[in-house]
């Protein structure tokens, strides 16, 4: 086999949706292609990749870089990455979990995966209202875990979307919230301490990912537990989180 292109591109994916830091008004992302001289069921086989929201378009890899700064050029090296295992998994003609689970776990996979519903994003003029027509779509869905975004509106105004999305949901059911890591310590143990009122599944990132005196601090004040890792982006930071 061999790769005859390597295409990548920039790509819109705004919208009117904000978190309690970041608009996504002119979000975009990068998406690659691995084209290959391969062919199966008579279409060129070609390996896609793309990174998630929340983070621009990223182009530069870690080819002499001094070490640092991991967030920014592992969303790189990740679409890449990505795009080689969709490559890989076409080239072998089955599903990319069964592929590594022959090459990691000695072929035992997993059937099913926990999933939830992340939305409750702050938009303009969406009141509670809409936010429970939101959160009500998705239990209608099946989903029995959902989340919303805190921290965009004052802590009295979250605790009332809160209450409303709690007010939904059956004994099975159950609503997480997500900081997306805007708070300093004394409003992020502020908020700890009004949510321990409620049941919780978790409480997410509450300040900055990589201030794990914070979360240490917040994690010995709630009652409900603390989410966080999604923004670190090496081992070394990773190792220090542990610790």
């Amino acid at each position: 086999m061999k790769i005859l292109d390597i295409v990548d591109g920039v790509f819109p994916i705004s919208s009117a949706i904000e978190n309690a830091y970041i608009s996504f008004a002119e979000m975009t992302c990068s998406v690659v292609a691995l084209v290959t001289d391969q062919f199966r069921d008579g279409e060129r086989v070609a390996g896609f990749g793309f990174h998630s929201n929340g983070r621009y378009d990223q182009q530069v890899m870690m080819t002499n870089e001094k070490p640092g700064g991991h967030g920014e050029r592992s969303v790189a090296v990740g679409t890449l990455d990505m795009a080689m295992w969709d490559l890989a998994s076409k080239l072998e003609g089955k599903p990319l979990y069964k592929l590594l689970a022959e090459r990691y776990r000695n072929g035992n996979s997993d059937e099913s995966v926990y999933v939830y519903a992340a939305g409750g994003y702050y938009y303009p003029d969406k009141g509670i209202d809409g936010l429970t027509d939101e959160m009500q779509s998705y239990l209608d869905l099946g989903y029995d875990t959902i989340k919303i975004k805190i921290g965009g509106a004052s802590l009295s105004e979250d605790c009332r979307r809160i209450e409303a999305v709690l007010a939904l949901l059956g004994q099975s059911q159950t609503l997480a919230v997500d900081a997306n890591g805007c708070f300093d310590l004394p409003l992020a143990l502020e908020y700890a301490n009004a949510l321990n009122q409620y049941d919780l599944k978790w409480y997410e990132e509450p300040g900055d990912p990589l201030d794990y005196e914070l979360l240490a601090e917040v994690a010995a004040g709630s009652r409900n537990p603390i989410a966080t890792g999604e923004n670190l982006f090496s081992t070394q930071d990773a190792r220090n989180l542990i610790r």
